[in-house]
């Protein structure tokens, strides 16, 4: 019996710092990370290309943890340089498991990180690297979800996949709404009609726009994602 062939091949994995950092919530769990890297692999290893964006939760969240007290243009700048600490993280726990990687920096710094390219990021995809996107979109005002989104539709991604601390879109909170209900399929408009909190605003209209099936679960189980890239249910799509 031949092993069925995944159903997306090239994605973007929009990983959640939050949910990198494991239990504490702070800083990186790296025993999560590698259980996520050693997934991209099994990815890697079926024909996936996979591009990653990262989040900055685990140590700075923009303009929240500026309280008011910082201008929100350098707050987010702030936040753009967790996510460089969070993808160099990743670079070498891929390193470690033999997984080739690189990291690619909206924000210009030559000693750590490649610029931004979409053609050299085509490039070593197609190489099979793992190629990581830090600094968001290298602008304030927008978030790592956008920058996600971005990402995907730059490389031509088939799937954005969401990974958070939570297993899907649901109803309403689930950790303050015992009767939320998660749903299986939602659609683009659906969730902003009801202003569900899958990703912002902007970041839905811009999947919106070019079609790009989001598929939301749960980073807590790393095996999802293989599970995703195959065409299982896992989570939630959004579509």
């Amino acid at each position: 019996m031949e092993a069925m062939e995944p159903k997306y091949k090239r994605v973007l994995l929009k990983l959640s710092g939050e949910a990198l950092a494991g239990a504490s919530g702070r800083g990186i769990d790296f025993e999560l990370a590698k259980r996520v890297c050693l997934a991209v692999k099994g990815c890697v290893e079926r024909g996936v290309q996979v591009g990653i964006v990262v989040g900055s939760g685990n140590f700075w969240r923009g303009v929240k943890d500026g309280g008011g007290n910082m201008v929100r243009a350098r707050a987010d700048y702030m936040g753009m340089l967790a996510t460089a600490m969070n993808s160099l993280a990743l670079l070498d726990v891929f390193e470690g498991i033999g997984v080739q990687a690189c990291v690619q920096s909206a924000i210009p710094m030559d000693k750590v990180a490649d610029a931004f390219s979409r053609d050299r990021a085509i490039e070593s995809l197609e190489k099979g690297f793992v190629v990581i996107f830090a600094c968001g979109t290298g602008e304030p005002y927008f978030t790592t979800d956008t920058a996600g989104t971005l990402r995907a539709l730059q490389i031509e991604a088939d799937a954005l996949l969401l990974a958070k601390n939570i297993d899907g879109v649901y109803s309403a909170d689930p950790r303050k709404d015992g009767g939320a209900v998660r749903y299986d399929a939602i659609t683009y408009e659906e969730v902003l009609e009801r202003r569900l909190e899958v990703m912002d605003s902007t970041a839905n209209a811009l999947a919106m726009d070019n079609k790009l099936p989001v598929i939301v679960f749960a980073l807590k189980e790393p095996g999802n994602i293989i599970k995703a890239v195959m065409g299982e249910n896992v989570g939630t799509t959004v579509y």
